[in-house]
């Protein structure tokens, strides 16, 4: 067992009673200078390496990605430091990601109305499950608390590349010219397409024959089985926040969020980032068919 084989390897007997006879004052002060002596011999985290940390949140990166990427610190430690960092009037904590989403209770109905000629989710090719590939996407539309303007947004699921586009509002043709827009220079690399229930893939037949792909919806109000999508959606309200005014949005500044998300380094990656994940697959397909 996993304590008697600490307690042997310390001098101590497994046998509780044992142990309270054979006590050792001297062996036992022996064995606390040992472990205060260990535990000064930690390095420590010196003021360049600090300053690399606190670059790196302040591009976003989490406690976790930077710890995993560069071994530069524990994300406990960090977490510690911005913690301390905050106290002392410090503003790194602002760069921690908040994702708080309602969900609505399960057993609500959709009020959305029903889509036409629409293929469930269960009936991708189960090389989609795997993300074996790259080409399977996932998506969604982000919207402000107030006025018409929508982001499409668009999540690979292999790789977590999340791409994101404008629409004036949420009709279907312009949520349809958005996507097609978007994905249109990525057309080797779309296979299939997941979406929401919203009204606003009413067109999917269209973006499908356009981007030569294969559309399905997930179920309504089942936001797990668009995983992928609705985790990055909830990175990027980290910088278009529900009060944001969406008619003021630039594709460069969307270009912008793209990079910040795509160019962290993500566990599930192993840590390795999104776009050099996708980046590799698609070298590897090309190298493959050549």
């Amino acid at each position: 067992m996993l304590h008697l084989q600490v307690e042997t390897a310390e001098g101590f007997s497994g046998a509780t009673n044992q142990h309270a006879a054979r006590y050792r004052p001297d062996h036992a002060q022996r064995i606390s200078e040992h472990r205060r002596t260990q535990a000064s011999r930690r390095p420590r985290i010196d003021a360049e390496r600090i300053g690399q940390i606190e670059d790196l949140l302040r591009e976003d990166f989490s406690p976790e990605q930077i710890a995993g990427r560069t071994g530069l610190a524990s994300h406990e430690w960090i977490y510690r430091h911005i913690d301390a960092d905050q106290k002392r009037g410090g503003q790194l904590f602002m760069h921690l990601r908040k994702r708080r989403r309602k969900r609505r209770r399960r057993g609500m109905r959709d009020g959305r109305g029903q889509l036409t000629h629409r293929r469930s989710w269960t009936q991708r090719p189960s090389v989609v499950e795997q993300r074996s590939r790259i080409g399977d996407w996932e998506l969604d539309t982000i919207r402000a608390s107030h006025g018409k303007g929508v982001v499409v947004s668009m999540t690979e699921r292999g790789s977590r590349l999340h791409l994101l586009a404008y629409s004036p509002d949420g009709t279907a043709e312009n949520v349809r010219n958005a996507i097609v827009q978007r994905l249109g220079g990525l057309r080797h690399t779309v296979h299939t397409l997941t979406a929401d229930n919203g009204k606003e893939f009413a067109d999917h037949r269209l973006i499908a024959a356009c981007l030569q792909s294969d559309f399905y919806f997930a179920d309504p109000y089942c936001a797990w089985q668009r995983g992928s999508n609705e985790n990055a959606n909830g990175l990027t309200r980290q910088y278009l926040p529900r009060q944001t005014d969406f008619s003021t949005i630039t594709n460069a500044h969307l270009r912008w969020i793209e990079q910040r998300l795509y160019n962290r380094p993500r566990k599930i990656l192993g840590f390795k980032t999104p776009l050099e994940v996708f980046s590799e697959e698609v070298l590897n397909s090309v190298a493959n068919q050549s």
